[in-house]
């Protein structure tokens, strides 16, 4: 056997290995998702049985997925604090930032994301692989792949492929825009970055890191709120308002008791992330990059490609500063950013694939322009 052979096999063995040790380690896990395809199954056909299932469904994985963008730094450097106090402060900003849109915008919690092309019109019968589209992002999020949550629940909705498209350049754009801020931020600042995170930190800064953690999950929830409602009708009532609002802010409970559970390794293997000091200032630059992409257009858009750009950003510069200090080689840097690329791209792929599978139109127009 040649060496090349061999050393394929020992890497289809390590392979397996580790696929029949996470089925193990995982096993309630993996008998909740099939549960969950089940119900779909059974449900999918009636709409409005439907349209809550998705959403409880989405709910869920949308924000456990996410976590790690938005509240990931806010629970790495409030590790010793009580879940719930961190609970109560982040559930009550996602309701009073969605009441807002919900008085504002006639029942519409998206912030208008949802009025643009390809997503306005509220579902009126769904696609079985619509309802599991969650169930996937979950199976995911367990794996610890950082992907879009954006790209899988949205591109299933689009009613044709604009909507996809559109969706894809804001947030390619929004990943080499922040990964260029971040670049810049922390390579000329990070000598002045630095200074501010030695020594103890002053108690002002606690107060300061909630508000800005505040500020910056209030950004996040105007743009991926349209990923959790999508499944439903784009005007609430006020009964629907409050089964939507209501199911979030306790699943965020569960979040906040799990501490941010599988996905939250992706904030604690990057530099510095339990200071409160430097998770301040990465939530102020994210805050205000989703701030600006929220004035721009309604087109929605993917957080987490802004979010790995912001973050694969941060770690360059300061391999490349003299001035910072990291935990990990130039190579390693260089991998880490690969790899969550790699993933997020990964996901991006299965999306696509997902949105072809259940959109005729977007199959005929794939027809048209290749010919088929």
């Amino acid at each position: 056997m040649s060496k090349l052979s061999l050393a394929s096999q020992i890497i289809g063995e390590k392979r397996y290995e580790s696929l029949l040790l996470f089925g193990l380690q995982e096993r309630t896990f993996l008998r909740l998702l099939a549960a969950f395809v089940v119900i779909a199954a059974i449900f999918y056909p009636y709409p409005r049985i439907a349209m809550w299932i998705g959403f409880m469904f989405a709910g869920y994985s949308a924000i456990a997925n996410d976590s790690i963008q938005t509240i990931g730094t806010f629970i790495s450097s409030n590790s010793e604090q009580k879940w719930w106090k961190l609970w109560l402060w982040i559930g009550g900003i996602f309701v009073a930032t969605v009441l807002y849109s919900w008085l504002m915008y006639d029942g519409d919690v998206s912030f208008q994301r949802l009025t643009s092309k390809g997503f306005s019109e509220s579902p009126t019968e769904f696609h079985f692989l619509q309802i599991i589209a969650p169930v996937i992002l979950l199976l995911i999020t367990r794996l610890r792949m950082p992907v879009s949550t954006t790209f899988m629940l949205l591109s299933c909705f689009s009613a044709d492929a604009s909507g996809i498209i559109g969706v894809t350049q804001k947030s390619l754009i929004g990943y080499g825009l922040s990964f260029v801020v971040a670049m810049l931020v922390w390579y000329l600042l990070a000598g002045a970055i630095n200074k501010l995170t030695q020594g103890k930190p002053h108690p002002a800064w606690r107060i300061a890191q909630w508000v800005i953690s505040g500020w910056l999950w209030s950004m996040w929830i105007t743009h991926d709120a349209a990923n959790i409602a999508i499944f439903l009708n784009r005007s609430l009532t006020l009964t629907d308002f409050i089964i939507f609002a209501s199911f979030i802010f306790f699943g965020l409970g569960v979040l906040f008791y799990l501490r941010g559970d599988k996905i939250q390794k992706i904030i604690t293997e990057k530099s510095q992330m339990v200071d409160v000091r430097a998770a301040s200032v990465i939530d102020l630059v994210y805050a205000f990059i989703l701030f600006v992409f929220k004035e721009w257009s309604n087109i929605p858009m993917s957080t987490t490609w802004i979010f790995l750009g912001l973050l694969g950003g941060r770690e360059l510069a300061m391999q490349l500063s003299k001035k910072a200090e990291t935990n990990r080689t130039m190579a390693g840097t260089i991998k880490m950013i690969l790899r969550d690329v790699g993933f997020a791209t990964l996901g991006l792929i299965i999306s696509v694939a997902l949105a072809i599978a259940v959109n005729v139109n977007i199959q005929n127009e794939l027809k048209v322009y290749f010919g088929w």
